[in-house]
């Protein structure tokens, strides 16, 4: 059984769905350099997992409101970040062929994880839960 909607799933996923490809373009596009930013970004998914396990046992709803709200903000920075990233390795592998299929690859599975990560925190917030 669904726990959500299926009216809201699908808004949600059109609201995670522009702001991917937004973030995307912002991360591909921007000058400033956006790899200090990514340890942070990681070190605050660490943030979030321990947060999300103690909230297991406290079950505190104010918690879990926040941990959404910083999951969501997490994510949308490891999504440019990420992308910026993958543009960075692409132009510095040059012309190795096999360099460049391992990158995208790993590339494409960190914006695939970044997408259904801020899809499920964005859920959280604007999913019609079923009675």
């Amino acid at each position: 059984m669904l726990r959500y909607t299926g009216g809201s799933i699908a808004s949600t996923f059109l609201i995670t769905a522009t702001a991917f490809g937004a973030l995307s373009l912002v991360g591909y596009t921007t000058k400033k350099d956006l790899t200090g930013f990514g340890s942070f970004l990681i070190m605050g998914v660490w943030g979030l997992i321990i947060a999300s396990v103690v909230n297991i046992f406290l079950k505190q709803p104010m918690l879990y409101w926040i941990i959404n709200a910083v999951g969501v903000l997490i994510f949308a920075g490891l999504t440019a970040y990420d992308t910026q990233r993958l543009k960075m390795t692409y132009y510095a592998l040059g012309g190795d062929e096999a360099g460049k299929a391992v990158a995208t690859n790993y590339g494409a599975l960190s914006l695939y994880l970044d997408f259904i990560n801020l899809f499920q925190f964005l859920l959280a917030f604007l999913g019609g839960r079923r009675e």
